[in-house]
């Protein structure tokens, strides 16, 4: 086939021109500018994407990935006190057995006709987040945390036919930025700070932001500092007093040590599950969780999978089934509430198997030893001079702010990199612009009290 003057593209299916040709030629389209007429004008890229020219061998190509990631640098290495989002939590083996298992690799959707006990391993997931989490329904694992939330905020807005939700402001930048973009045109949005000397949120402070048109209260508990919101049960009342949902994000895992949200009185429950044997992966594998009560109100607006269990043709017989497939996006296709598309199914699967491996037990041992280490570290570094350790009469658990009066976190941090450390999460990285003087600190199960006289000793020469 003569390919004129028009390169192939070497790693693109059917990229050349009289392909292409044909390919519109049958759907009965003149040119590809024809075909993507619906997109807006203004809205279409006029240039070429600024990349490098493509590879013309394989072998090329190995070599480059080889090289990009030579330049990365497992936690493993160094003793590392990052967390923001993605935590250093162990992963037991056989976590990584199960999810590399051939038939839950391949069976992508977990059809049917393709199904080879997927659809049991997500049922057991969901029905294990359900027993944490203390709801009755859960989803199959939306792409990460943030879309969980921003999706869980849409829900409340659906459920109440309000058109505001107050947010709490103790969020990751990229997670606030997640938000605010998901909920554009749909639901205004009302920021609530916590008060810098808790760094918490305080029932007043959300009182005043209360309005008839309020259609949710979004809490993170433990927050982004690590704090733990002591007023949670007294939102919750006042929201629903107001005709109003409380929406809260959580870490699962934090439900080892806290009370789950639905105990104080949370509507929907939403959050990441990457601590639970993901592992962190040079960033993290995210998958995000919706969790509410069994409520037809709630569960019409999941715009994701469930999964439930129904009896069969067999008498005595028990299948997997979708529950209320109607509703979603793969049923009713652009008139479905959201879409949502390829799941992080498999990251549900890994973390049903941590949740078996774990047990009440370990979990609870497991929270009870992450708090202990939370404060020991915070205690250690109280002594250091010139550490100010933040809101320390505030309930922790992982994490705590840190402020090096004086001096950048950047700098702290490339000097602790110089002796093997990698210290907090700079704070305006986390939470935005300011608080240059700011990092927050991760401790996990992971650091022994060893590992935390370290870290106080390099600070102590390096502040010295």
């Amino acid at each position: 086939m003569d390919q004129g003057t028009v390169p192939v593209h070497p790693y693109v299916p059917n990229s050349a021109p009289a392909t292409k040709q044909a390919m519109l030629d049958t759907i009965g389209v003149g040119s590809i500018d024809e075909f993507f007429e619906s997109i807006p004008d203004e809205l279409r890229m006029k240039r070429p994407l600024d990349l490098p020219p493509a590879l013309s061998a394989e072998s090329q190509l190995q070599r480059h990935m080889s090289g990009l990631l030579a330049k990365n640098q497992p936690t493993t290495v160094a003793l590392s006190f990052l967390g923001s989002g993605c935590y250093p939590h162990h992963v037991p083996a056989v976590c990584d057995e199960i999810n590399q298992r051939a038939e839950f690799l391949t069976a992508y959707a977990g059809e049917p006709y393709e199904d080879h006990g997927k659809w049991q391993a997500l049922f057991e997931y969901t029905s294990l987040m359900a027993e944490l989490l203390e709801m009755d329904v859960v989803n199959v694992p939306t792409y990460d945390g943030y879309q969980a939330a921003a999706t869980a905020l849409r829900m409340a807005g659906r459920i109440t036919g309000r058109g505001r939700v107050i947010v709490a402001d103790t969020l990751a930048a990229g997670k606030r930025a997640k938000i605010q973009t998901f909920l554009a045109g749909a639901l205004d949005i009302d920021f609530v700070a916590p008060r810098s000397a808790t760094g918490r949120i305080h029932l007043e402070d959300v009182a005043a932001l209360l309005s008839e048109n309020t259609a949710a209260v979004f809490l993170e508990t433990p927050n982004m500092l690590g704090v733990i919101e002591a007023d949670a049960g007294a939102i919750a009342s006042l929201a629903h007093g107001n005709g109003s949902l409380l929406v809260c994000s959580t870490d699962p895992l934090s439900l080892s040590f806290t009370a789950a949200p639905a105990s104080w009185g949370a509507d929907i429950v939403c959050g990441d599950i990457q601590s639970l044997g993901l592992g962190m992966h040079f960033g993290g594998a995210h998958g995000g969780f919706i969790a509410t009560h069994d409520d037809e109100r709630f569960v019409f607006e999941f715009p994701s999978r469930l999964f439930g269990l129904a009896p069969t043709r067999v008498e005595g017989e028990l299948g997997f089934c979708d529950v209320a497939y109607e509703r979603t996006s793969l049923a009713m296709r652009e008139e479905g509430i959201e879409w949502v598309g390829t799941a992080a199914a498999l990251w549900g699967i890994t973390a049903g198997a941590y949740l078996a491996l774990m047990g009440p037990e370990g979990m609870r041992t497991l929270g009870d030893t992450i708090a202990v280490r939370t404060r020991q570290a915070m205690d250690a570094l109280a002594e250091v001079d010139g550490v100010e350790v933040l809101h320390t009469d505030s309930p922790h658990w992982r994490e705590f702010a840190v402020r090096f009066p004086g001096r950048s976190a950047v700098e702290v941090n490339a000097a602790l990199l110089e002796r093997g450390i990698y210290g907090g999460a700079a704070a305006p990285a986390v939470l935005g612009a300011g608080a240059e003087d700011t990092a927050i600190y991760c401790v996990t199960e992971l650091h022994s009290l060893g590992d935390i006289t370290l870290l106080a000793s390099a600070l102590e020469d390096i502040l010295s």
